[in-house]
C-alpha cells in the first residue's frame, strides 16, 4: 500500500536492517515528528497513528512513554497530546550547533529589507521528507508567507527542496527519487521528477532555481543550493519567496535570483 507523501516514513519504509538500529527510538521519534505547528489543539493516538503508519497498539505504549518522560502532555478533557517543553530545548540545541545560521541571518535580514513586498528569505536542511526552516527573515509588507523556524515545507515539490536535492550527493539524491518513486502516486511521479531535473539544469546553467507556482499556485520562489565550509554542518539551502501579486516572474529570475546567489556566496566567503 502506497503511503500517502505528507506520511513520514516508518522503520519499514527505510528497510534498514542494521543491527545498531534501535527501533523502539525510532518509532518514538516519528510520533514527536508527527506534530505540526498547526495542531494547536494537540493529537489523539488515532490520528498519530494514521500519520506515522503504526499501529494503534503501539502508538498508546509510545505516547505513554513520551508523557511519562515529559516530551508530550496530556489535555483530559479532550484526549489529545502536546509537544511538552523538553522537546523545545532539543530544537534549540541543534539551532546553536549550527553557527552559519547565525552568520547568514544578518546578510538574510538585510536582501529581504533591500528586496520589500513582503519578501520571505530562509535557510532550510533536510527532515526526513521534508525541508524544516532553521533561519528566515522577512521584510514589511502588505502580506508575507508565514513561514518561520521550525516550519516544515515539501522536499519534492518547493524551491528549497528541489534545490536541495539538486545540490546534494549522487547517493542522497538516489535516496530521495527512489522514495518518491515509493510515497507518490503513480500518476504525480513524473511531474515531481521533471521539476527536480529541471531545478538541476537551472542551478548548473544559472546558480538559482525559480519555482513559478510550483509549490503553491499563488506562489513564486527562487532557491540555492548551500554547502557550508564547517565539515560539521549539513547540506543545507537558501529560499527567496512571496506572493505572486507582487513577485513577477521576471523579477524572480532576472533579480531576485541572482541577489540569492551572491547572499550564498557571501556567507561561505565569511567561513560558513
Amino acid at each position: 500500500m502506497r503511503k500517502r507523501a505528507s506520511e513520514p516514513a516508518t522503520d519499514l519504509d527505510r528497510g534498514d536492517s542494521d543491527r545498531q538500529f534501535v527501533t523502539a527510538l525510532h518509532r518514538g521519534l516519528e510520533i514527536l515528528r508527527a506534530f505540526r505547528p498547526s495542531d494547536k489543539a494537540g493529537l489523539g493516538n488515532s490520528e498519530l497513528a494514521e500519520r506515522t503508519g503504526l499501529p494503534n497498539s503501539t502508538v498508546s505504549r509510545l505516547t505513554f512513554t513520551l508523557l511519562k518522560s515529559g516530551y508530550l502532555v496530556y489535555d483530559d478533557g479532550t484526549g489529545r497530546y502536546r509537544m511538552g517543553v523538553p522537546v523545545l530545548s532539543l530544537g534549540y540545541a541543534c539551532l546553536a550547533g549550527m553557527q552559519v545560521r547565525e552568520t547568514a541571518q544578518v546578510y538574510m535580514q538585510k536582501l529581504a529589507d533591500d528586496c520589500g513586498d513582503g519578501v520571505l528569505v530562509a535557510l532550510g536542511g533536510r527532515d526526513d521528507m521534508a525541508i524544516t526552516y532553521i533561519a528566515a527573515a522577512r521584510s514589511e509588507g502588505v502580506i508575507s508567507l508565514q513561514l518561520n523556524v521550525g516550519s516544515r515545507i515539501s522536499l519534492a515539490r518547493s524551491a528549497m527542496g528541489r534545490a536541495y536535492i539538486a545540490g546534494t550527493t549522487e547517493t542522497e539524491r538516489a535516496e530521495i527519487i527512489e522514495r518518491i518513486r515509493d510515497r507518490y502516486p503513480a500518476e504525480r511521479v513524473n511531474e515531481v521528477l521533471e521539476g527536480i531535473h529541471d531545478a538541476q539544469e537551472q542551478i548548473a546553467a544559472k546558480g538559482f532555481y525559480a519555482n513559478i507556482g510550483g509549490w503553491q499556485k499563488d506562489v513564486h520562489a527562487v532557491a540555492v543550493p548551500y554547502a557550508s565550509q564547517q565539515p560539521n554542518t549539513p547540506m543545507l539551502a537558501f529560499n527567496l519567496g512571496g506572493y505572486a501579486f507582487s513577485l513577477t516572474k521576471e523579477r524572480m529570475e532576472n533579480e531576485l535570483g541572482p541577489k540569492l546567489v551572491e547572499l550564498a556566496r557571501m556567507v561561505s566567503r565569511v567561513g560558513y
